[in-house]
């Protein structure tokens, strides 16, 4: 249910404005053509294997998450709650870039329609918005259950869990909006040629006829306060549960309360990394063939690898998991 709100979000307001973006006055551009990955047609057909399949473990992961927490009632903690909406987010990140670039892979003319570069631009925004938030929140929770065990069901409420997922994903949206709004104002007179396999802000910005500066400082100020917020929350919270896990007598105790955070901690290096190396990088160093590089891996790798860091570094998951086969092939 709480996917659908930045769909709703997304309707409600950018799509009122797509037909003036594309057929307004202000742009003679109506088609986007996405260069995509360079090379020969060989190299087309195994770039178009290696994206399928990633999509496909990155889908039948992150569904098989989902649907395991949904099934195994020893899943129904906060915990489980907020990663099948990460698993839900990654889905979404994957399939509004995946499949037009599987189409492009094997297409003469790679062409993308104005509307939906907006369309691709809006979730690509909103995915890594909601990543970040989800990953505070996950943090959030963490430090609740390690360092006030005691008030960690009173605190961490169902209905307290809700919002926390509803904010992070109206937040999301209300930025990717802005963003949205503010890169496809400008005026797009040509070249129309996306020097990516999907629309993303650098190399939109660079076909941009009129001014940026203005959509540079939004984007920058919208970025460092969504990065901030996000890494100050997951600092904070494990500051404190690293104090608390030191004034643990035992080590056995210590490392059970480590482990139980131990998945999330991969998955926050993992995609802040990511997007470190993408978007932290002096401009002088901008490649666009080394950007495309970093985007498959926070756009397709990421996505597959969470569920993979989940069931693989987490007993309980591990557990369900064998249980649910179990119950499949011995219904009795």
């Amino acid at each position: 249910q709480l996917g659908t709100l930045p769909w709703l979000c997304f309707f409600l307001l950018p799509q009122q404005h797509l037909e003036y973006m594309a057929h307004g006055n202000h742009t003679g551009v109506s088609v986007f053509i996405l260069l995509g990955f360079k090379g020969s047609r060989s190299l087309q057909a195994i770039l178009f294997g290696m994206f399928l399949f990633i999509y496909t473990m990155s889908l039948a992961g992150n569904l098989s998450m989902i649907s395991l927490i949904r099934i195994e009632t020893r899943l129904h903690t906060p915990m489980y709650f907020f990663l099948s909406n990460l698993s839900l987010v990654d889905i979404t990140f994957s399939s509004i870039i995946v499949p037009k670039a599987l189409v492009n892979f094997l297409a003469e003319r790679k062409v993308i329609s104005f509307a939906g570069c907006v369309t691709q631009f809006f979730f690509h925004a909103f995915c890594v918005n909601s990543e970040a938030l989800l990953l505070a929140v996950m943090a959030y929770d963490r430090f609740i259950a390690i360092c006030k065990p005691l008030m960690y069901t009173l605190i961490m409420s169902r209905k307290v869990c809700v919002q926390l997922v509803a904010a992070s994903y109206i937040y999301a949206s209300i930025n990717a909006i802005v963003h949205t709004g503010s890169l496809f104002s400008l005026s797009f007179c040509g070249p129309n040629i996306i020097d990516h396999f999907f629309c993303d802000l650098p190399p939109l910005q660079k076909l941009s006829c009129s001014d940026t500066h203005m959509g540079d400082t939004v984007h920058f100020l919208l970025a460092v306060i969504v990065a901030l917020s996000t890494i100050l929350a997951i600092l904070v919270s494990y500051v404190s549960i690293m104090v608390t896990i030191l004034r643990i007598r035992s080590n056995q105790g210590r490392r059970k309360a480590f482990s139980t955070c131990a998945s999330h901690l991969t998955a926050v290096s993992i995609l802040y990394g990511a997007l470190c190396f993408m978007y932290l990088r002096p401009t002088s160093s901008n490649s666009a063939e080394y950007d495309k590089v970093v985007s498959v891996f926070y756009t397709l790798v990421i996505p597959m690898l969470n569920p993979l860091i989940y069931s693989l570094r987490n007993k309980e998951v591990k557990d369900s998991l064998r249980k649910t086969i179990y119950k499949k092939m011995i219904p009795d």
